[in-house]
């Protein structure tokens, strides 16, 4: 499922902090900056045509998401306070919405297939070698104060060695050996990480950028310790957090006092290595207790609502489509994320992405006939450009019955269809017309269970339906291909 791990070497970019910083002579980033920083991080794709007038809106549109995950008001304007969260040193990780495959997610989801997580709790690392911008003692003591971080929060033990292979390398270099992108210097990425399948002869490794300036202690220079504990957290198979004072928030908030974890971090790695065995009480920064902790998917949901965060390894799905950016989103609850190849994605909001748009829906369409999305709960429909509400929605459904159980694009026809039960309608956005409908499912495609959870068209023509965790797959000829239903859990979200 993955690349050749002989050769295998993810350079992760972090810290992105000059790159796309404002010129002192200017009061804004220029527009080929501000689309280079939404490309860099997943939100907009490279245009077909350049010179393509609508274009334009498509970057604003990027800028309006980019502004909803990160909890701003969606104006589409380049505004100070959206400068604010570009200007900041950030991890090179693309955010949890992003167009290419995350690179670091793959990795952590190689790990011997086991969900995103190491097959053993009990791992080691080393210190290969030492900045000399601190005391060895004090490189050793925040080193393991990184990894006491995430032992205290879960079931894991981290052991330093000092001599032979260990599970985790760690070492500084100004210039990086391993693989042929080199560092950059100070300032721009301080460190690069290489995670590898952790088998008994391939091991993490991370390197750490001997141009930068590493301290403890201190708000000068950049704090190793947080530092390392953000990037361990990326080896153990975490994920971006969407809350800014989560240690796993893309965005470096710099050295703290009494750092502690936020209730997010813990959340996500007991759902990965289970709970401390003993239960010994660990910081949080909302202050509470571990017995109050429900585990839920890495790395993303609510202090207060956790336990509602859907884990897509489990989650019975409302709906999915293969949706804006030509990316597959999967809807459970309250909660979407998308699903590459590699598996699934962290869970977020829905009205992050879809203003104004509920939870809980019945079912979702893409129409790549016009590039309208519908959304579908109880007697009423949802229309949207991209991500914005078109004038006039919701509306209520008329001839087709309220609470479908799924929908689709149909490829062959160009057709939205419509499935309760078992039967299912066909809809012409062009021409609207129900007079021959309802028709019973099976005369559209036979061998499918009725009632679905979901359905959809994915690119390559292939029609998909979901029920509780197996799923069926159509042919263009519209018949349920042989050996199926298989595992959503494992085939979908490589669980």
């Amino acid at each position: 499922l993955g690349p050749n791990p002989g050769t295998f070497c993810t350079f992760l970019a972090a810290f992105l902090n000059t790159l796309f910083f404002v010129n002192k002579r200017s009061n804004a980033l220029s527009q080929f900056h501000t689309q280079a920083y939404l490309k860099q991080y997943g939100y907009l794709n490279d245009p077909a045509d350049p010179q393509d007038p609508s274009y334009l809106e498509e970057v604003i549109e990027a800028l309006r998401v980019f502004q909803r995950v990160n909890e701003l008001p969606p104006t589409g304007e380049l505004d100070e306070a959206t400068l604010g969260v570009m200007r900041q040193p950030r991890c090179g990780l693309e955010d949890p919405f992003n167009k290419k495959l995350h690179k670091y997610k793959v990795m952590a989801r190689s790990f011997a297939n086991s969900g995103g997580r190491w097959r053993r709790k009990s791992l080691t690392y080393r210190i290969h070698n030492y900045t000399p911008d601190m005391v060895r003692s004090e490189v050793r003591k925040a080193i393991r104060s990184a990894f006491k971080y995430w032992s205290d929060a879960a079931d894991l033990t981290f052991t330093e060695v000092d001599f032979g292979r260990a599970d985790i390398k760690i070492s500084f270099h100004k210039k990086d050996g391993f693989c042929s992108v080199p560092f950059d210097g100070r300032g721009l990425f301080p460190f690069q990480i290489h995670s590898l399948f952790p088998t008994q002869t391939i091991y993490g490794v991370v390197h750490f950028d001997e141009d930068e300036f590493w301290t403890e202690a201190s708000y000068y220079g950049t704090n190793l310790r947080i530092v390392a504990a953000h990037e361990i957290g990326h080896a153990l198979g975490l994920g971006h957090s969407q809350f800014r004072s989560a240690l796993m928030a893309p965005v470096y908030a710099g050295y703290r006092v009494n750092f502690r974890l936020h209730s997010d971090d813990v959340n996500g790695i007991q759902t990965l290595y289970g709970k401390k065995s003993k239960n010994p009480m660990f910081p949080l920064s909302e202050g509470k207790p571990i017995s109050t902790i429900t585990p839920s998917t890495p790395t993303l949901g609510s202090p207060v609502e956790s336990s509602s965060i859907p884990n897509p390894c489990t989650a019975d799905l409302d709906a999915i489509m293969l949706g804006p950016w030509d990316k597959t989103f999967a809807f459970s609850g309250d909660y979407v994320w998308t699903i590459s190849d590699m598996g699934h994605n962290s869970p977020i909001r829905i009205n992050r992405l879809w203003w104004e748009l509920p939870g809980s829906l019945n079912a979702a369409v893409h129409s790549q006939r016009t590039n309208k999305t519908y959304f579908f709960k109880g007697s009423k429909v949802w229309r949207y450009t991209r991500f914005m509400l078109d004038y006039g929605y919701p509306k209520q459904v008329k001839r087709v019955p309220p609470n479908i159980d799924a929908a689709l694009y149909l490829q062959i026809n160009q057709k939205l269809v419509f499935i309760k039960g078992s039967d299912h309608w066909q809809f012409d956005e062009v021409k609207p017309n129900f007079s021959f409908y309802p028709k019973p499912l099976s005369k559209l495609i036979s061998g499918l269970p009725s009632s679905p959870d979901a359905a959809f068209t994915w690119n390559n023509g292939k029609i998909f339906f979901f029920k509780g965790d197996n799923y069926w797959r159509v042919n263009e000829q519209l018949k349920v291909d042989s050996w199926y239903p298989l595992s959503k859990a494992e085939r979908w979200m490589r669980c």
